[in-house]
């Protein structure tokens, strides 16, 4: 009776681990490399044959001449195999502690500034990884950036406006400025 039924079970066993561990991984693998390779392979971005980032996940810019993103929840910042947030709500005294430390350093970057400070500059993502910052806070940058490097405020919203990723589909989301690409654009100018 046990020897009747194991064959079968075996049998079964042994097609479902062709077909869901080797047939079915790499036909998608497959599919991702031939349409789908830059996507699949990260969504690196190049410079002189190096890859400098991803265009998923965000980096730290300290440097005053640099677009700053989204302040990072992991440890080490933007460690993708520690992704999450911080998960300290809104009255929690440590969130509002590195708030006000993360709204004085931007102050001590730009005295000058007088707008108020968007919140995705002060907050992490959910995720703690991401690439991107609002229109608002990218446009909140760029008195100081233009002053640093010494052009035209118009030059810097140009690179802003042209990195600007709208909504997906035109319908979900909020437009999206790609901290990376604003930055290397930036440094292309070559001030």
């Amino acid at each position: 009776m046990i020897r009747e039924q194991a064959r079968p079970t075996f049998s079964v066993f042994i097609i479902l681990t062709l077909i869901t561990g080797i047939f079915y991984p790499f036909l998608v693998t497959s599919v991702a490399q031939t349409f789908f390779r830059d996507k699949a392979n990260g969504s690196l971005i190049y410079q002189n044959g190096q890859a400098v980032g991803s265009e998923l996940i965000g980096q730290t810019f300290n440097d005053s001449k640099y677009l700053w993103g989204r302040p990072s929840a992991t440890a080490p910042t933007f460690n993708g195999a520690a992704s999450s947030g911080s998960n300290l709500g809104p009255s929690n005294p440590s969130l509002l502690e590195s708030i006000r430390v993360r709204i004085k350093i931007l102050k001590e970057a730009d005295p000058g500034n007088t707008q108020l400070v968007p919140v995705d500059l002060v907050t992490a993502s959910a995720s703690g990884l991401d690439p991107h910052i609002s229109p608002a806070a990218a446009y909140y940058q760029a008195p100081r950036i233009a002053r640093i490097r010494g052009i035209a405020e118009s030059e810097v919203n140009g690179f802003i406006k042209k990195h600007t990723e709208g909504r997906f589909f035109g319908l979900l989301g909020e437009p999206v400025v790609n901290v990376l690409k604003v930055n290397l654009a930036l440094d292309a100018h070559g001030k």
